[in-house]
């Protein structure tokens, strides 16, 4: 019960918080809301943390490592190109180190949890609700990508979002989602699936 209340709580203050960023951003405010970025990603975080029911030490490592591998990735594309094209990122996510904001491991938690969390208890083999995972958040970084270049988050070097972005975040967000429900990490609950939805709900409102 207890947590059961808890979860509503937070679940109302990623509304609200997601809420007033839509209306912010809409208004002359909008540069002061976009620094709030990186306050808005640790928020998300911390509510999704605090969501959970189980604190073992196993859920604790996935939550690095999904962080950490979401990190290198990142590194990897833009420092070689290799991975999803050729872009760099901007100032708007905050303290970069070697280049990548340190935040945007937590983005690739934020997205992999929740995903995971809406396919977790579907009756499907494991490798398919994987996959599906997998589609959901590359489904979302669609929705992200043109919110995040006019925003400043990062830019493309020739100005067009390249098909094999896509096609990278299709594997890995399918890598990590199979890691996570395979070692069983993930959770589903109201905060986990609604936190996906609602920065679903919030790109696709700002792409209009």
């Amino acid at each position: 019960m207890i947590l059961s209340k808890r979860q509503n709580l937070l679940l109302v203050i990623l509304m609200i918080f997601y809420t007033v960023g839509v209306i912010g951003l809409h208004t002359d405010m909008r540069g002061a809301f976009l620094k709030l970025t990186p306050f808005n990603l640790l928020l998300s975080f911390g509510c999704l943390y605090l969501s959970f029911k189980d604190y073992s030490a196993k859920k604790h490592v996935d939550l690095f490592l999904v962080a950490l591998c979401g990190y290198l990735i990142e590194w990897v594309g833009v420092h070689t190109s290799l991975l999803f094209g050729h872009y760099a990122y901007g100032t708007v996510l905050g303290f970069k180190a070697d280049d990548i904001p340190l935040i945007i491991g937590l983005n690739w938690v934020l997205l992999t949890f929740g995903a995971a969390a809406i396919v977790h208890k579907w009756k499907l083999p494991l490798l398919l609700k994987a996959l599906v995972s997998g589609v959901l958040m590359t489904a979302l970084d669609w929705l992200m990508e043109p919110v995040a270049v006019r925003s400043g988050f990062w830019h493309w070097t020739n100005g067009a979002i390249p098909v094999y972005n896509y096609v990278c975040w299709m594997i890995f967000s399918t890598l990590f989602s199979y890691w996570i429900l395979k070692r069983k990490t993930v959770e589903t609950n109201k905060v986990s699936v609604g936190l996906f939805v609602i920065i679903a709900l919030f790109f696709a409102i700002l792409n209009r």
